[in-house]
């Protein structure tokens, strides 16, 4: 390690001593999880040799496009090598940004064609994931696809073959399952920190008209500049709907609403912090709140999932909740509650709450003692007093804990820079084709539940519907 590494090495322990942990008496006060951000954080300053570095096309190039580009554009050694979008006007977005002589095309083929592409961000609507994902596998192209892995269920087994087949690294996009937050919360739900789980209630509420997916839309949508004939070649023939392009998420035919959006990133974060293969039942409610666009997807919805008892985790519901004209003014949290606390998970915040049931059982107050008759009260109280010690009867107690990540820390880094140590190192991602098929499984189960009004029985090992 250099001077200038080490320099800044010990001013991240600084940092990090200084604000990002709170726990003086807990024994989960380690520095591990911080640690682990500073090795990332000193990778991302090492010099990439040539051969090393690895030439990157997107294709889709909307919001996450963009927001995905100009994450891994942030990993030394990984250089931009061509850009493919369905409308002319994210083509000239493109080139403003990145360079006239940029390589940019409205045919994604032509883009897996180039040989001098390595790897791609596929960051399409939903009903084109599992089509561009083959084809781009089959040409020995790597692969960071967007979230929902499927559109559906269906799909997931031959996205998974299709990894396997020609051995190119795959990885989900759900980039929270690289966050230290969440590796802190993990660690510390193994050590028993909130006792044995047994519920999860997760929250993604929103209360914006963007929130709700009503992005702008250009003033030249029109099917010659959305391409709209290549773009319903994976979907039933329709007559051009600019909402239906660029307002993809609300409407079934092309997207997958809050679940395929947002119940997904609840669910990847719980299946990584329980090490859980899935539910294995699933139901789900929905209505039309507020947002009377056109939509055929629900703008509020709700979920109920039946966690098994496993080696890696108790029996434990999950509950699901997507809120889009929410009083909160929006918010994100997993809470898991365990038999001695609760965790509130907020991004790269970690806290915990205790609360210990004592040794002794209840007696008095709230109680039948005071309805038999009174001779009784006074023999029962003078066995419990008798059989109890004070200590007994009092709740046990326990420091909470607070956990922030280091200001500055990106997650979303993190996830590219597992994508891109994977392609060079052999090493393997944080949510392979099977990790993000088991979380958008029993997410596009949740649409199907809501279409359907019935529970659907879900195999989470074998990864098929029952």
């Amino acid at each position: 390690m250099n001077k200038d590494s080490q320099a800044s090495r010990r001013k991240f322990l600084k940092q990090i001593g200084a604000t990002s942990l709170v726990a003086a008496s807990s024994p989960f006060a380690s520095l591990g999880a911080q640690q682990k951000a500073e090795e990332r954080i000193l990778t991302y300053e090492k010099r990439i040799s040539v051969g090393e570095k690895i030439r990157l096309g997107v294709i889709g190039f909307g919001v996450q496009g963009h927001f995905d580009l100009a994450s891994a554009l942030k990993v030394p050694g990984v250089e931009l090598a061509g850009i493919c979008d369905l409308y002319t006007g994210r083509i000239e977005n493109a080139k403003e940004l990145y360079g006239k002589d940029l390589y940019t095309t409205r045919n994604y083929k032509e883009l897996l064609d180039r040989s001098d592409i390595d790897a791609v961000i596929i960051a399409t609507h939903d009903v084109w994931h599992a089509r561009i994902t083959i084809d781009a596998l089959a040409k020995g192209k790597h692969v960071y696809i967007e979230k929902p892995m499927v559109y559906k269920i269906d799909e997931g087994p031959k996205v998974i073959a299709a990894q396997k087949k020609y051995g190119k690294v795959l990885q989900v996009g759900s980039q929270r399952v690289s966050s230290i937050g969440l590796a802190k919360a993990k660690e510390m739900l193994a050590a028993g920190e909130i006792g044995k789980l047994n519920m999860v209630n997760a929250v993604y509420d929103r209360q914006s008209s963007i929130g709700a997916w009503q992005y702008t839309i250009p003033k030249d949508a029109d099917a010659s500049t959305c391409d709209w004939n290549r773009f319903i070649e994976a979907t039933a023939k329709m007559e051009f709907d600019a909402k239906k392009f660029f307002w993809w998420r609300a409407f079934k035919e092309v997207g997958t609403g809050v679940a395929g959006d947002l119940f997904i990133h609840l669910l990847s974060g719980t299946h990584f912090m329980t090490n859980s293969n899935g539910p294995e039942t699933i139901f789900s409610t929905g209505q039309f709140s507020h947002w009377n666009d056109g939509r055929n997807l629900p703008d509020v919805m709700s979920g109920v999932m039946q966690y098994g008892n496993t080696a890696e985790h108790p029996a434990f519901q999950l509950t699901l909740q997507v809120n889009f004209v929410s009083g909160t003014g929006g918010q994100e949290v997993i809470r898991l509650i365990g038999s001695e606390g609760v965790m509130d998970v907020k991004g790269n915040t970690i806290s915990v709450k205790h609360s210990i049931m004592p040794e002794a059982p209840g007696f008095g107050g709230y109680d039948s003692v005071f309805t038999l008759p009174k001779s009784m009260q006074e023999e029962m109280t003078r066995d419990y007093n008798a059989k109890w010690t004070d200590a007994q009867r009092k709740r046990p107690t326990k420091e909470d804990v607070i956990f922030r990540a280091p200001a500055g820390y990106d997650e979303h880094v993190d996830h590219f820079t597992h994508f891109f140590d994977a392609i060079r190192n052999g090493t393997s991602v944080v949510e392979d084709a099977a990790f993000g098929f088991r979380a958008a499984a029993p997410a596009l189960a949740c649409n199907e539940s809501y279409f359907q009004k019935k529970i659907i029985q879900w195999d989470p090992v074998n990864m098929k519907l029952k």
